[in-house]
């Protein structure tokens, strides 16, 4: 008594695709897709590392910022051809998961940034001789 745990022969393949497909609503990339996320991923490494090596801007902090832009846009192009997030995945769960996390990082980040900004301006200075003193 062994069990079939094949689809019937009147099944064809693509039924048997959508029972397995485990509630999936966002569809899976196709080669195109993946192309076009690849390129546009190569195309902003590439615009910050000759921003960087070239020294196209004499303002550091213009250069840190222009490189963080590119981060973010290269982290939504990861996401939607990557990872095929969109509101209609997982019927939106994903999304909402996605939205938690970054307000959890933004409020983990300001935090840090603010007790830090505040150890700093509340230290007492020490003078070179203070320094020399210290165990």
């Amino acid at each position: 008594m062994s069990s079939n745990n094949h689809a019937p022969a009147h099944e064809s393949a693509s039924d048997t695709h959508h029972a397995h497909s485990h509630g999936h609503e966002a569809g899976h990339g196709t080669f195109k897709s993946y192309m076009i996320g690849f390129v546009l991923s190569v195309i902003l490494t590439a615009i910050p590392f000759w921003l960087v090596m070239g020294g196209v801007f004499d303002s550091k902090l213009l250069t840190a910022f222009l490189v963080m832009g590119f981060a973010v846009v290269q982290i939504v192009v990861h996401m939607i051809y990557f990872l095929h997030m969109n509101p209609r995945s997982e019927g939106g769960w994903t999304m909402m998961a996605l939205i938690f996390t970054l307000v959890l990082v933004a409020i983990t980040l300001a935090g840090s940034l603010w007790v830090m900004h505040h150890l700093n301006t509340n230290m007492m200075p020490m003078s070179p001789e203070m320094m020399k003193n210290m165990p």
